[in-house]
């Protein structure tokens, strides 16, 4: 990542908010109440900004948090410590920079250094994100479940990484 663009914590929630939006069907809606309990509760919730504005959003939480996600909870269900991606986001004209895996790395970093062994998120099955499962896979995750959301409106893949890699 240039240095220019520094990973930094996310204190602005309107560009943050805005870059959700446009990518709800993957990650989910959001409103400014639901984001500043997110951050108040994060194990970890930074930025990337440039000259456009924001480039790029990490959210992450641990296995503490007091989240009605069925994903989270799905991952509290199953693993005593852990630290959950709840979402990430780069906006279109700053992909293929490098922002997300800057992010990934500096949440696994974090995570190591508190004493977590695992990662945690989910992806959409359906509707299919295969952008995300192909980095996701690059960045060594696995699947280790499925389920329907929402309903049967979503499925999921669950997905797990070893901070030591």
């Amino acid at each position: 990542m240039p240095p220019s663009l520094p990973i930094r914590p996310l204190d602005d929630l309107a560009p943050v908010l805005a870059l959700n939006t446009a990518h709800a069907a993957e990650t989910s809606p959001l409103d400014e109440p639901a984001l500043r309990a997110l951050i108040d509760q994060a194990f970890l919730a930074s930025v990337v900004t440039g000259p456009e504005g924001l480039s790029a959003f990490l959210i992450a939480l641990d296995q503490d948090a007091t989240y009605a996600s069925p994903n989270f909870r799905w991952f509290q269900a199953r693993y005593p410590r852990f630290v959950y991606v709840d979402r990430i986001v780069t906006a279109p004209a700053q992909r293929g920079r490098g922002l997300a895996r800057a992010l990934y790395g500096d949440l696994f970093a974090r995570a190591a250094a508190a004493g977590h062994d695992r990662i945690a998120c989910e992806v959409n099955r359906v509707p299919p994100n295969p952008g995300s499962d192909a980095f996701h896979a690059a960045l060594g995750f696995g699947e280790v479940g499925l389920a329907e959301i929402h309903g049967g409106a979503k499925t999921v893949r669950y997905l797990l990484r070893e901070t030591a890699r």
